[in-house]
């Protein structure tokens, strides 16, 4: 049995774990790439964050065996023209990072009509909105497989968001594998905490130390 060992800014639930039985975890990390780039690193100098870093500095005792990166590729918008590229050189980045592989969702872009406000007589506007598909539902995917699997001891899922509580608890508690929440945002999300075996904050004074260099 596996007992997450870390003090500090941790709630930690052992599992049914002897002090004796505590020992060091294989472990897969699946990171949803826009709930940790919009929980943490937008308008940061710390968007190229390396992923390999940062699972070595939040899980400094476990083995790190793959790391599941879900994201889906953007397209450049005359507010922000360059972010395409940006991402590019980014994805490029991670490819470097030992055992990291990258799964793709997808984005829908269409238009909605919204209302201005403030405004008398009332004013509707048409905008843009942008809608990412996909990334969540690969995340949970790749999850339940490796869990039934029984190919990590340990799964940590770097993200916040609460839809993802019902394929936790269905590794928790029906296949008894433990899952880690390392939490990009300032809360942590009420459901996630309810199942995992563990929530853990990644704090700002990581992100300097777990960036690229030269980017």
């Amino acid at each position: 049995m596996y007992a997450f060992i870390d003090p500090v800014n941790t709630i930690f639930r052992p599992v049914n774990v002897r002090l004796a039985e505590w020992r060091v975890a294989i472990a897969n990390i699946y990171v949803d790439g826009f709930n940790l780039y919009y929980g943490a690193l937008k308008r940061t100098p710390y968007k190229w964050l390396d992923l390999g870093k940062l699972a070595q500095i939040m899980l400094p005792t476990d083995t790190i065996q793959e790391i599941h990166y879900f994201t889906a590729r953007v397209s450049s918008r005359p507010y922000n023209p360059t972010s395409a590229h940006d991402q590019g050189l980014y994805i490029r980045a991670l490819k470097t990072v030992p055992n990291l592989q990258i799964k793709y969702g997808h984005f829908l872009t269409h238009w909605v009509p919204m209302y201005l406000t403030g405004i008398t007589p009332a004013q509707k506007v048409w905008v843009d909105e942008t809608e990412e598909k996909g990334s969540d539902v690969n995340l949970a995917s790749h999850l339940l497989r490796d869990a039934y699997g029984k190919r990590f001891e340990l799964a940590v899922l770097i993200t916040n968001d609460s839809d993802l509580a019902e394929p936790v608890r269905i590794v928790v508690q029906e296949i008894g594998l433990p899952i880690g929440i390392l939490n990009p945002h300032q809360f942590h999300s009420r459901e996630l905490r309810q199942y995992a075996t563990f929530v853990k904050r990644i704090r700002r004074q990581i992100w300097p130390r777990a960036n690229f260099r030269g980017l």
